[in-house]
């Protein structure tokens, strides 16, 4: 007789049914079981070395992707040591699936100090995710799973955690079929109608477009050049139009002349932006931000009745409500003598992009930086930190395509991104694709060995470790306020040497010219390479600063 198929075996046909190929995590006592099913899938297994890694690997492959991986988490600690990049995702609206065990039925709410027993595990999980999930029924998960792509589909994506009690792991379980996928909303046929109307007898219209935006970006590149409105991206949505694009401003809403510009707009359409401080207030000047006429296009109806009132608000997914948007423009344009002017738009874009240039934030060496690095590897995809060089790149990078910059500066602000984050990015692009992790000496020594990871699954990332020797920026902001800076001169190791011992090519670079020599030599390796660089030999003036 032939033993009925158990819950983690079927877990594993259900991902595989749904899409999922990826799976990082660290088995444990608990989770074992739900490890019999994936040797003989098609899923492929990537041990980081610590489970947040794990979360960030999950993290870099969906923005990279835009499909979501899955993590493989143990009970109690293994939760709790992917906390943090989890809430990142949260911040950020990344999908991410998270699967861990939690104690056997018999035993939850007892604190019998069983083996990573937590109080409420799932109350835990519950604040860094968009909903968790304890299964206690192993025939309930097919149900379960489709709510969790329910919300990867058809609401602001985020991470989703599903728990399963150990002795559930292993019960056997029905054979079960995914669920249908939701179709993603639109906005109402009314409202587009209207906001179609309004950008084309707008005299000076712009897209403010964001993360949730960036499924759309063919639909929302023609919207623009149909109603010749200036393109204004969040560092999420960076890459929306590509570099060069007489259209695309540049910059970040965080600068003055991007704000100043947004005032005198007479139509704004913000598209899948929550107007977060991060990406609207990086100087921190806790400064209200004005608009013209304003219209918000967001999957979540709850997020349009925060941080700022539109005049306009749609509830719709970017994709479907911005084709649906194209049509309606091109029908009006057809039916109308009056066209819509896009060189004096673009002369308008182009007095923005000097003014951009002007601004006291914009570093000339920071600019040089960012282009040796994309002259070196076109078509490069950049993996940021919470670092000095990646807090210039809001408003002085420009991605080659969507989902080709992201980092951890916004949303969470957390450390440690990078490197795993570039990892899971690696895996999720075609072959070829260099892949950069940018990240400081400080953040560098949370996530470092990591690169073992790299190094095993034969993942060729570039790490460029921006060497300030310590926390630089809280050094500064420490300055400022007159305090005398403390526990931020942090001792590094040697990059280089922790680099080769690992597996990697590594090396110190101290001019510009170097670094392209060398990104060039690492994009043709099979082996992960990093780079330290010295921030004395690529800064000659003052950086930071706006702290405080």
């Amino acid at each position: 007789m032939i033993a009925a198929a158990s819950c983690g075996e079927r877990l594993v046909e259900l991902l595989e049914a749904y899409g999922i190929d990826t799976v990082f995590g660290i088995p444990g006592n608990h989770t074992v079981a739900l490890y019999r099913g994936l040797a003989g899938s098609r899923i492929r297994h990537i041990s980081p070395r610590h489970e947040q890694g794990a979360a960030f690997m999950a993290d870099g492959f969906a923005r990279a992707c835009g499909r979501p991986a899955a993590c493989f988490l143990i009970t109690g600690p293994g939760l709790a040591n992917a906390l943090t990049p989890i809430m990142q995702a949260l911040a950020d609206s990344i999908p991410m699936l998270v699967i861990t065990a939690v104690g056997a039925r018999s035993h939850l709410g007892h604190g019998e100090g069983r083996l990573h027993e937590l109080p409420d595990q799932q109350a835990l999980a519950a604040q860094c995710t968009r909903f968790s999930h304890t299964l206690l029924d192993p025939d309930d998960l097919p149900r379960v799973l489709a709510r969790a792509f329910a919300v990867f589909d058809g609401e602001r994506p985020g991470p989703v955690h599903i728990e399963i009690p150990t002795d559930l792991i292993s019960a056997p379980a029905r054979p079960a079929t995914p669920w249908p996928r939701v179709t993603p909303p639109c906005a109402s046929p009314a409202a587009l109608d209207e906001l179609a109307g309004r950008l084309l007898s707008a005299q000076r219209p712009t897209l403010l477009l964001g993360g949730g935006a960036i499924d759309a970006a063919d639909a929302l590149r023609a919207v623009a050049e149909l109603s010749a409105a200036a393109v204004v991206t969040t560092t999420n949505g960076k890459g929306l139009l590509p570099p060069g694009h007489p259209l695309l401003v540049g910059g970040s809403p965080s600068l003055a002349s991007v704000r100043d510009e947004l005032a005198r707009s007479d139509v704004v359409l913000a598209v899948g932006t929550e107007f977060g401080e991060t990406d609207y207030d990086m100087l921190f000047l806790d400064e209200p931000l004005e608009t013209g006429w304003l219209a918000r296009l967001d999957i979540d109806a709850r997020q349009l009745g925060r941080n700022q009132i539109a005049d306009l608000p749609l509830c719709g997914a970017a994709r479907e409500s911005a084709s649906e948007l194209k049509r309606r423009l091109v029908e009006k344009l057809e039916h109308s003598s009056v066209a819509k002017d896009r060189e004096l738009a673009a002369e308008r874009v182009r007095a923005l992009r000097e003014a951009i240039a002007a601004e006291v934030h914009v570093h000339p060496d920071m600019q040089r930086f960012f282009a040796t690095v994309q002259a070196s590897l076109p078509g490069l995809c950049l993996v940021g930190d919470s670092c000095l060089p990646t807090y210039y790149a809001v408003w002085q990078y420009e991605a080659p395509a969507p989902r080709c910059y992201f980092h951890s500066a916004t949303g969470a602000g957390t450390l440690g991104y990078a490197i795993p984050a570039a990892i899971g990015a690696r895996r999720a692009l075609p072959s070829g694709t260099p892949v950069v992790a940018l990240i400081g000496d400080g953040a560098a020594q949370f996530t470092l060995t990591e690169l073992a990871a790299a190094v095993q699954e034969s993942l060729p990332i570039i790490v460029i470790v921006w060497n300030n020797a310590g926390y630089g920026e809280i050094r500064n902001g420490m300055r400022a306020t007159g305090l005398e800076p403390l526990g931020v001169e942090i001792q590094a190791p040697d990059f280089v040497a922790a680099a080769t011992a690992l597996g990697c090519h590594g090396a110190r670079v101290k001019s510009l010219e170097a670094l392209a020599e060398a990104l060039r030599e690492a994009r043709d390796r099979a082996q992960p390479t990093l780079l330290e660089l010295p921030e004395a030999s690529f800064v000659a003036s003052p950086v930071g600063g706006w702290y405080g």
